[in-house]
C-alpha cells in the first residue's frame, strides 16, 4: 500500500503551482526540441541545465525529464510531416509515416503516434513504479565488487549495442574515461592531468562538456546542412484521431511496443533508438502483409512510436535504483542529481521518496499536457518547422555561451564548452559517437573508486571480483558480449577485404 499513499504524496506535491509550471515548460520544450530537427533531448538538457542551480532537485529533475519524453513525442511530426527525423528515436517512423502523409493521412498518423506515445509512457510508469524499489533493496546488498563488474557490463553494453564502428566506440568510451580522471583523486588526494591549471583541480564541469559536445557541434553540423532550406509537406490534417480499422491495426503493435520498449529501455545502450528499430522489425516480421510496410502501414507508426516512449519510463530504473545512468540522457540526470548533493543508488528512493514518485507522478501529469500539446496544436509546431536556421541557431548558441558561464562564473567553462564543441563538430564529420564518452566520462570516477575500493577490501586479490557470484556473473557476461562484438567487427572485415579481392 506505500506505493499509493507515496504516489498520492506525489500528486499533492506535483500539482504545486510551482512544479505545475517547470512541469509544463519541459514537456513544451521536449515537444519543440522533437519538433525541430537538431539539438535533441540531451543537447536541450545541458543547455538548460544551469536553470535547475537555483530551483529544488524535485523541481528540476520534473523539468529535465519533461525535457526527455516531450522530445519523444515531437520528433515524430518532423518524421511524419517533412520526412527528417526530429529525434533518432523517429527514424524509422519516417518510413511509413511520411508515406501516410503523402496518401492525404498525415492527421491520422499523427494522432496514433500521440496516442501509442501516451499509453506507452503510461504503461513505463506503471512498470517503474513497482520495478525500482525491490531492485533497489536487493541492490542494498551490493558491494564495491558488484558495483565495479555493473558498470563495465554497462558500458560493454553501450559498445556492443553502439549504431557505428565498435572500435569508434571503444575509442570513445576510453577517451570519456581519461577525461573523468582529471583533477583531484578521490582517494590519494593527488593532482592528475590539471596541467598547472588551477580550474582543472576539480576536474572538468559537466554542463560545459555536454554543451560543446552537443550542443555547439550540432549547431555546426546542422549549419552545413543548410536546415533552413527543408521544405513541409503542405496537407491539410483532418481526422487526427485514428478511426475503428486503424485501431484494430494498431492494438497489437501498440501492446507489443509498450512491453518492448520498456525493457529495452532498461538496457544501457539500449533505451529509445534501439525499442522503435526492434518494435519496427518486429511488426514487419509477424505481419500478414509485410509488403505494405515502407509504403504507409499505420502498424509501422504505431509500434515504433509506443516503444520509443515507453523506453524512457524503463531507463530511469537502473537510474535510480543502481545508481547507474543507461544512456547520454540519464548521464545528464544523473550529474543533475550530483550537482544538487543527491547520489542516485540503491539508498536513493527510501532517502529521497518525494523525488522518486514525484517525478512519476510529474510524469503521468506531464504525458496528458503532451497529449493535449500534439494533437489539437499541431498547426503551431509545422508553423515552428518553418524557423529559418539564421534565427534558431545564433539562439542556441547565446543560450550555451549564458549556461556555461553561468555554473561557475568562470570564462574558463566558456572556454572548455568551445574546445569540446569543435572537438564534437570533428567527432561527427567522422562518424564517431558522443553518447559512450559521456557515460564513461561520468561513471569513469565511479568505477575507479568501485575498484581501488574493492581492493582494499580484499588486500590486493583480484579474486574478489570472481568469488562473488554477482560480479563474476556480469564480469563474465561483458567478456562474452566483447568477445562477440568482435568477432562480428572481424566478419564484416573479412567479407570486404574478400569483396575487394573479388573486385
Amino acid at each position: 500500500m506505500h506505493y499509493y499513499s507515496n504516489l498520492l504524496s506525489a500528486f499533492q506535491l506535483v500539482t504545486a503551482p510551482t512544479n505545475l509550471v517547470y512541469c509544463f515548460v519541459g514537456v513544451f520544450m521536449g515537444t519543440l526540441i522533437g519538433v525541430l530537427p537538431g539539438i535533441g533531448p540531451v543537447g536541450a538538457m545541458a543547455i538548460l541545465l544551469p536553470v535547475t542551480f537555483g530551483i529544488s532537485p524535485v523541481t528540476a529533475v520534473i523539468m529535465l525529464a519533461g525535457i526527455y519524453y516531450g522530445a519523444q513525442y515531437g520528433g515524430s511530426t518532423t518524421s511524419i510531416l517533412v520526412n527528417i527525423p526530429g529525434e533518432a528515436s523517429t527514424v524509422v517512423t519516417c518510413l511509413d509515416g511520411y508515406q501516410m502523409a503523402r496518401k492525404g493521412r498525415a492527421g491520422p498518423a499523427l494522432g496514433i503516434a500521440a496516442l501509442g506515445s501516451f499509453i506507452g509512457g503510461t504503461f513505463s510508469l506503471i512498470g517503474l513504479m513497482f520495478l525500482a524499489v525491490p531492485l533497489s533493496e536487493v541492490a542494498l546488498k551490493f558491494g564495491p565488487p558488484e558495483y565495479f563488474a555493473l558498470m563495465c557490463l554497462g558500458m560493454t553494453l553501450v559498445i556492443y549495442l553502439a549504431k557505428g564502428s565498435l572500435i569508434k566506440a571503444a575509442v570513445m568510451m576510453v577517451f570519456g574515461l581519461i577525461l573523468g580522471t582529471v583533477g583531484t583523486d578521490n582517494i590519494s588526494g593527488k593532482l592528475r592531468f590539471d596541467f598547472g591549471i588551477e580550474e582543472l583541480l576539480e576536474g572538468i564541469h559537466l554542463v560545459p562538456l555536454v554543451m560543446g559536445l552537443f550542443g555547439v557541434s550540432e549547431v555546426l553540423v546542422n549549419i552545413e546542412k543548410a536546415l533552413g532550406s527543408r521544405t513541409v509537406l503542405k496537407t491539410k490534417l483532418r481526422n487526427l484521431f485514428p478511426n475503428v480499422e486503424d485501431w484494430k491495426k494498431s492494438t497489437g503493435p501498440i501492446i507489443r511496443g509498450s512491453l518492448l520498449g520498456f525493457f529495452l529501455g532498461i538496457l544501457p545502450g539500449g533505451g529509445a533508438i534501439l525499442s522503435s528499430f526492434v518494435s519496427y522489425t518486429t511488426e514487419k516480421r509477424i505481419s500478414k502483409h509485410p509488403e505494405e510496410f515502407g509504403y504507409g502501414a499505420i502498424e509501422g507508426v504505431a509500434g515504433p512510436e509506443t516503444a520509443n516512449n515507453a523506453a524512457t519510463g524503463g531507463a530511469f530504473i537502473p537510474l535510480m535504483a543502481l545508481g547507474i545512468p543507461p544512456n547520454a540522457v540519464m548521464a545528464l540526470l544523473f550529474g543533475a542529481l550530483l550537482i544538487h548533493g543527491i547520489a542516485p543508488g540503491p539508498l536513493f528512493i527510501p532517502t529521497h521518496p518525494d523525488i522518486f514518485y514525484g517525478t512519476i507522478a510529474s510524469m503521468y501529469i506531464g504525458n496528458m499536457m503532451l497529449l493535449i500539446l500534439n494533437l489539437p496544436l499541431i498547426g503551431l509546431w509545422v508553423k515552428l518547422l518553418r524557423v529559418p536556421g539564421q534565427i534558431l541557431f545564433p539562439l542556441i548558441l547565446l543560450f550555451c555561451l549564458i549556461g556555461a558561464y553561468s555554473v561557475n562564473n568562470s570564462l574558463f567553462d566558456v572556454m572548455v564548452m568551445v574546445v569540446f564543441g569543435t572537438v564534437g563538430y570533428v567527432l561527427r564529420k567522422y562518424e564517431y559517437e558522443e553518447a559512450p564518452l559521456v557515460l564513461a566520462f561520468i561513471l569513469g570516477p565511479m568505477l575507479e573508486t568501485a575498484f581501488r575500493q574493492s581492493l582494499i577490501i580484499s588486500d590486493g586479490q583480484l579474486s574478489v571480483f570472481f568469488t562473488r557470484p554477482i560480479s563474476c556473473g556480469a564480469l563474465v557476461i561483458s567478456v562474452a558480449l566483447f568477445l562477440l562484438s568482435g568477432v562480428g567487427f572481424f566478419r564484416r572485415v573479412r567479407a570486404k577485404v574478400t569483396q575487394i579481392g573479388e573486385e
